[in-house]
């Protein structure tokens, strides 16, 4: 892999505890990282089906996905790993993703241990994240597919970023114990830094959560939530005249 950056990440300040089976629970928000019942299996459906992946990268050179909240990188690897399966020798994807509280190589590498078909792309990516876990860096994947890391806190870095997203993966933690994450102004960076007719999704149905992305500028809808929750929200940037 390529690292176009060479500034090493700091220690990492986010802590985690474990939850039954392994899943890792944040001990700044109080709260998983992902769903108990398959963090994979979320990340396929709420993130990429929310979003038409993959059918909208056919017949694309280009794609820009933008998360709000790497985590453990399973975004990121279940994206990377079903890229790989489907994409032609011309196409490009650059995946950036926004953190305030990386996560040590030790929690990453324990977190993404429960699948398997995910083993050497999740090597991959620990490799990088060991040698630099927490500053700016952007790192060549493979050929096709470019992964950066934003450090910092969302609503200051989503501002000053020059990039635009054809899809977003909005996945901070819980609005109701990380408010910052889902701010009127952040929404409106997010969808100020979105590709027209880009789009969004995200796992909660919170109404504040909703009404700050309409007011941002988004047409949003409701669908059923993953694995029992009853509603998440996916959307569009609206072409204005």
């Amino acid at each position: 892999m390529t690292r176009f950056h060479d500034a090493r990440m700091q220690s990492s300040n986010h802590d985690v505890s474990w939850e039954a089976n392994d899943v890792p629970r944040s001990s700044i928000f109080d709260d998983t990282f992902y769903t108990r019942s398959d963090g994979q299996a979320e990340t396929a459906y709420v993130f990429m089906d929310g979003n038409g992946l993959p059918a909208r990268w056919s017949g694309t050179a280009n794609f820009s996905i933008a998360e709000l909240g790497f985590g453990t990188g399973l975004n990121f690897l279940e994206t990377w790993r079903t890229w790989i399966a489907v994409r032609s020798p011309s196409q490009r994807l650059v995946f950036t993703s926004f953190e305030a509280y990386p996560i040590s190589v030790d929690d990453m590498t324990r977190a993404l241990m429960p699948w398997t078909d995910l083993g050497p792309l999740g090597e991959a990516l620990t490799s990088c994240w060991q040698a630099s876990p927490g500053q700016p860096v952007a790192w060549q994947m493979d050929e096709q597919t470019e992964l950066h890391i934003i450090t910092g806190k969302a609503e200051n870095s989503v501002a000053r970023w020059d990039g635009f997203a054809d899809a977003w993966y909005l996945d901070g933690f819980s609005p109701a114990r990380n408010p910052d994450m889902w701010s009127p102004d952040l929404m409106q960076q997010v969808h100020d830094h979105t590709s027209p007719d880009g789009s969004f999704a995200t796992y909660t149905a919170a109404g504040q959560v909703r009404r700050n992305l309409m007011a941002a500028g988004f047409t949003v809808t409701r669908r059923k939530g993953f694995a029992g929750k009853r509603e998440m929200l996916l959307g569009r940037r609206q072409l204005r005249p």
